[in-house]
């Protein structure tokens, strides 16, 4: 008889642990990738599992089987999503968000001011995951914004009108991209966002931002619970021809330094992800990051923990076609790191800043129609990036809103000169994308292009700008723009006295650095004394 009842003990303890009960972890999940071939979201007898497909947890990646099937480690607060490969599609919302992940959260988030994810209850008996098939294709092009941060309804109103409006249904572009503060700080606005942004049609995809954060968290991984809850997870991955994107948040909250304020970073599971992620990424693909805080630090600010960057730059060694996008600064940038940076390749890394379609934060004078002027600190106008890729190769284009296709730069000259007099005046240029791999040059009438000069100071256009709120003896109607800050983006050329009184043409001629030529065109006069 006891050795019946110790064996019915056995029993029913072997019997607690199989089946799950409420308050105890599950440790794994599983379920198949399968070709969703009717696009019904329901696998049907004759849609067959994908195999070599990775799945991953946010830290583990795993790829699915022979017959599509994976299994992946899982905890109580986890998002599983599919890394989606070349030649598929996803399944999007009703504000055109791709369908590619499975929060569980047995527990709900945490209590915060702006609400989270709330209970989950049991996971189905196979979490499966569809795919569209479509053509692959290496040639494609993508949409970039950078900090759209409406901090009001108004300031919604604003993005819709200046941004969204000329955007609407825009054709050969894949998919979109943000790049963090979605909002600013009143995340009850990510949903006139989703929809202002989902009203493209195109897939749309998110970065988080420090602006996008639950404030009153207490722990860096709870400060995403808002955001998880209307785009899902906060890091991820995901395959368009012969490119993996992979989007991080790098934004640390609480500062882990005096748990105040936020600094720029990765966590040890953000670390854990990228490599398992790039173990299944062939090396003669380009990958590209996407996050929030740019990895370049100015002057003596730790902006962005060293250490992560170095850590990152090791992870990235082995791939020689890498691109990092960030937004943040409110500036536009191109950034290269080389081996003086801690990058390991004799090709440097390039960052592109991009910048930002809320401009100046929506600062400066309304036009007619309400919309505030909101150039940038640098001088770069408010706008938005396409980036065209092409295999494992890419090509920037910045558009500024308002204006036509072919408007890249800003050139600023005097008016008027005294013929024959020596002149302080110059011909500055504005290349709104440009950087330290671009060439512009200058000539006056039907003279020689000759080279401008590289060179760092304030754009005087936007700084003239701002001076204009300082003399106005009437107040403006819009918002004091900021101060302006050093443009790394301009080039400097001398201008000729010496030509006959009357009108000259100046032109600019612009190499990019993907051996682009842009031409653009300004006047000057020249009078005499007399």
């Amino acid at each position: 008889m006891k050795i019946f009842q110790k064996i019915l003990l056995i029993v029913i303890f072997s019997l607690q642990i199989l089946i799950p009960v409420e308050g105890f972890s599950q440790t794994t999940v599983s379920g198949i990738v399968y070709e969703d071939l009717n696009h019904n979201k329901k696998r049907d007898h004759n849609e067959k599992g994908i195999p070599g497909i990775p799945v991953s947890n946010g830290s583990q990646v795993e790829l699915t089987d022979s017959s599509g099937v994976y299994k992946i480690g899982l905890c109580e607060d986890n998002i599983v999503f599919v890394i989606k490969p070349s030649g598929y599609a996803l399944h999007r919302n009703e504000y055109n968000q791709p369908e590619f992940f499975y929060i569980h959260k047995s527990k709900g988030s945490p209590e915060l001011a702006y609400k989270g994810t709330p209970p989950t209850g049991n996971l189905p008996s196979s979490l499966d995951f569809p795919l569209i098939p479509q053509p692959y294709t290496e040639n494609f092009k993508v949409l970039i914004l950078g900090d759209p941060q409406p901090y009001t309804l108004e300031e919604m109103k604003i993005f819709r009108q200046a941004v969204i409006s000329e955007l609407l249904n825009i054709k050969g572009v894949t998919f979109g991209l943000s790049l963090g503060d979605l909002v600013g700080d009143d995340l009850e606005l990510f949903v006139p966002y989703k929809t202002a942004v989902g009203q493209i049609g195109i897939p749309w995809y998110n970065v988080i931002g420090n602006h996008d954060l639950n404030y009153d968290a207490q722990e860096d991984r709870h400060s995403d619970e808002t955001f998880e809850r209307q785009f899902g997870p906060a890091n991820y991955s995901f395959n368009c021809g012969m490119v993996h994107f992979i989007i991080l948040d790098d934004v640390l909250y609480p500062d882990p330094r005096d748990n105040k304020g936020y600094w720029g970073g990765f966590r040890e599971d953000q670390f854990e992800f990228i490599e398992n992620d790039l173990k299944f990424v062939p090396k003669d693909h380009l990958v590209v990051l996407a996050f929030h805080i740019p990895i370049r630090n100015e002057g003596h600010y730790e902006s962005f923990r060293n250490k992560d960057r170095l850590r990152l730059f090791q992870l990235l060694k082995d791939y020689p076609h890498t691109l990092s996008l960030s937004a943040h600064t409110h500036l536009q940038r191109q950034d290269f790191f080389y081996t003086q940076d801690g990058w390991l390749q004799e090709r440097p890394h390039h960052q592109y800043n991009v910048g930002t379609t809320s401009g100046d934060w929506y600062r400066g004078r309304l036009d007619e129609n309400g919309i505030p002027d909101s150039t940038m600190r640098d001088g770069t106008p408010r706008g938005y990036a396409f980036l065209t890729f092409k295999k494992n190769d890419y090509i920037i284009d910045y558009k500024v809103t308002g204006k036509s296709e072919d408007y890249r730069m800003r050139i600023h000259a005097p008016r008027v000169i005294r013929k024959g007099k020596h002149t302080s005046g110059a011909v500055l240029v504005n290349f709104f994308s440009g950087g330290e791999f671009d060439n512009l040059f200058l000539k006056i009438d039907n003279g020689e292009f000759k080279d401008m000069y590289h060179y760092s100071t304030l754009d005087p256009v936007y700084f003239s700008k701002v001076l204009e709120w300082d003399f106005t003896s009437k107040l403006f109607k819009g918002k004091r723009p900021s101060f302006p800050v050093e443009c790394d983006h301009l080039w400097y050329g001398g201008l000729c006295s010496d030509l006959p009184t009357g009108k000259h043409m100046i032109t600019v001629k612009a190499v990019d650095m993907f051996g682009r030529t842009f031409i653009q065109q300004s006047s000057y006069r020249i009078e005499d004394d007399n």
